[in-house]
Order: C-alpha cells, then structure tokens, then sequence
C-alpha cells in the first residue's frame, strides 16, 4: 500500500518507473496511429467505403467518451493499478486479435472492444503523474509524457506502414499484444493505492466544483477541437489524399506521418520554459495558429514539399498544446478527485477523437480533401482569436473566461 506525504502526493520511494508510465501513454495511443497507414488496404481489402473506414479509427475510441470518467471514478476509490491493468490486458487482447479478423463487421466488434481498454490508459497515465510529482517537477513530467505522446503519434504510422508494406494490414495489428506485458510490469511496479470509503454520489459532488470552473472547461474545449483535428484531418484525411491524389504507398503516408514529430517533440520538451515566458493563453494562440497556417497551406498547395512544411507546423503546435492542457486539468483538482477530473478531459478528448474520422471521411467524400483542410483552418482561427483577446480583456478584470485558460494553468 502507498504512503503518502503531507501534500497528499505519494512519496518519492514509492514512485514507480517513468517509463513504465509512458508505456501506458503509447499503449493508449497505439490503437489508431498504428494502423493509419493501412486504412486504404483495410477499405480495398473488405471492399468497404471511406466512411466505413472512418468508423473502424472511431470504434476504438468511441467508448472512451463514456467509460473514461467512470474509469477515472473508479480509480479514485478503487486505486490505479486494480484499474490500468485490466484496461491494459483488454486492450492487448482484442487489439492482438484484430490481426485475425475474417470480415469487416469482426475487425469493427474487436476495435470496440480494444476501445474499451484503452479508455482508461492515457487519462491514468497522466494522473499517476500528477499523484507522484508535485509543481514545476510535475510539469516537466507531464511535458516528458506528452512529448513522447505526440511523437508516437507520428512515430507509430511509419511503423505501421512498414508492417503492412512486409505482410499485409493484419500485421499493424501485431504489436497491440505488448499491452500484455505492459499490464504485468505495471501490476508488479505501480504501488497499489489505499481504497477510498466514499459513495459515488460524494465523489461526484467533490469533483462538480472544479469541472465547472472556466480554467478547466476552457482546457475541455480546446481538447475536442485538438483531437478532431489530429484523428480527422491528420491521421484520416490526408493518407487518403496522399493515396489518392499523390499516389503515395502505405510506406510513404507512414514516412510523411512522422514528419511532425521532430517538431511536436521539440515544442513538448521545452513547453515549460516557452510558458514560464509567455504565460498559458499565449501558448495556445501560438499553438492553434500553427494549426491555422498549416491546413491552409495543405489547402492552397496541392505539392507534397509543401505539405511537408504544413506538418512541421502542425507538429509545433501539437507539441504547446497538449502538454499545457494537461497540466491545466492536472492541477485543478486534489489528488483525491484528480482521476474524475483528468478522466472526464480525456472522455472529452475521445469524443473528438471519435467525431474526426467520422467528419474527415463525410467530408473528404463530399466537397474532398482541400476543401476539408479549408474548412477546418477557418473553424480554428476564432480560438486564436479568443485567446488573443482573452488575454488582453482580463488584464483589466482578473477573472477567466470559457474558451481561455488560466495563466497559471
């Protein structure tokens, strides 16, 4: 059983291994970038359509948006290993066992069943963070983990490419049976946590406080709109369009998907000092303006150089963004109700995981690519806007509104 200090946090004997933590994060994160790079394999191979595609990326992370803040309810009371594991071992199984899917409608009922698991693993990732590490030592873990977050997620479609370029889409499938170690390393190093005597109505009164403040519902939105853009611009829209329009292979997409980690890696390991100078507000206007920059040139130059310099960008802004947002949820909220809060923000996360390929595929089947990429860069510009102007009104005001987060977070 853990031991906690006077702060409330576990003490620092009882921390487990860092990167046993991040193990959980790229675990969680495994489920759609693996496989991005044989969607168009998957579509020929099942004779399905783009949307159909769209739905087998959302089945693994639809079921986050309901079960990861019962997941994280559920770890506050019952600990956070008798909850990781289970999620681990579930994800390993069905996603390991996606390999061998004999049609569509069987690959469709297994991602679900991986999304089950994988609800808890990235929302716990960080709060075991939050549990073990306190102030600025909490914010460079938090950066370390985000930083290998983002870079998985450009990292990982290489891999993939490569896999189904050696033997075929059902070998991107191979790796997701590591959750199985992973399940038993973390069983054997995460120190079991006190179980806490409260009901479940208490525990949702404890966390509604700091759910309704304007830091962390702020963080919530940025979050969808983050996520549905990753999930349906990057990781669905623009293999196809490298397929389709540029003739690129599964290996190439994978190549062309890493492109932003050298610039998501970097922003993620020095997001602590860019907002110790700049403060939060900035941090995110800089970050979704990237984003802006970088589907407009996707959109107005139909040359693959050019894209190339749209996901450098994209990968900066990437990197600022999600470390910031985390932390800003991280430190809302009392280790007792951190699991609820930290979870209902990836639950939010997953539901614009989940709503971005389903958009991105009606989209690019409707008005195609570019116009796609359009589109999303005129629906970001007004955060940047808000942040901008956020920024400069509470000066005069101290208070915090909806759509910015706090300095301080």
């Amino acid at each position: 059983m853990t031991t906690r200090g006077s702060s409330g946090s576990i003490i620092s004997s009882q921390r487990p291994p860092f990167v046993l933590i991040v193990s959980i994060t790229l675990t969680g994160i495994m489920a759609n970038t693996l496989i991005t790079p044989a969607i168009p394999d998957i579509r020929d191979a099942f004779n399905v359509g783009t949307s159909a595609t769209g739905l087998l990326l959302a089945a693994a992370t639809a079921p986050g948006i309901f079960l990861a803040p019962v997941l994280g309810l559920l770890a506050d009371r019952f600990g956070r290993r008798e909850v990781v594991v289970p999620c681990l071992v579930l994800f390993g199984l069905a996603g390991g066992l996606s390999s061998f899917a004999p049609s569509f409608a069987v690959l469709l009922a297994l991602r679900l069943a991986q999304g089950i698991g994988s609800a808890g693993l990235i929302n716990l990732a960080v709060t075991i963070i939050g549990d073990h590490w306190q102030g600025a030592e909490r914010t460079r873990y938090i950066g370390l983990n985000a930083a290998a977050l983002t870079a998985s997620i450009f990292v990982l479609p290489p891999i993939g490419g490569v896999l189904a370029g050696i033997g075929g889409w059902r070998l991107t499938f191979a790796p997701m049976w590591i959750a199985l170690v992973t399940a038993t390393l973390m069983w054997r190093r995460l120190p079991r946590s006190a179980r806490v005597a409260v009901t479940l109505r208490t525990q949702l009164s404890e966390a509604r406080p700091y759910v309704g403040t304007a830091r962390v519902l702020g963080a919530m939105v940025m979050a969808f709109v983050l996520f549905t853009m990753i999930f349906g611009l990057v990781l669905t829209v623009l293999p196809l369009y490298l397929a389709d329009e540029f003739g690129v292979g599964a290996a190439g997409r994978g190549l062309m998907l890493a492109v932003p980690a050298v610039a998501s890696t970097a922003a993620a390991l020095n997001v602590g000092r860019i907002r110790h100078r700049v403060g939060a507000s900035v941090t995110l206007a800089a970050a979704f303006f990237f984003f802006v920059v970088a589907f407009a040139v996707m959109a107005a130059v139909p040359a693959l150089p050019a894209i190339v310099v749209a996901l450098l960008l994209y990968g900066a802004g990437e990197g600022l963004s999600i470390p910031t947002l985390q932390d800003t949820v991280v430190s809302a909220a009392p280790m007792r109700n951190r699991g609820s809060l930290v979870a209902l923000f990836v639950g939010v996360s997953r539901a614009g995981q989940t709503t971005g390929p389903v958009v991105g595929g009606v989209g690019l089947d409707a008005v195609g690519a570019r116009v796609t990429f359009a589109v999303a860069a005129a629906l970001v510009l007004p955060i940047v806007a808000a942040q901008g102007w956020w920024r400069r009104s509470s000066r005069g005001r101290g208070r915090r509104g909806v759509v910015a987060v706090s300095e301080a977070g």
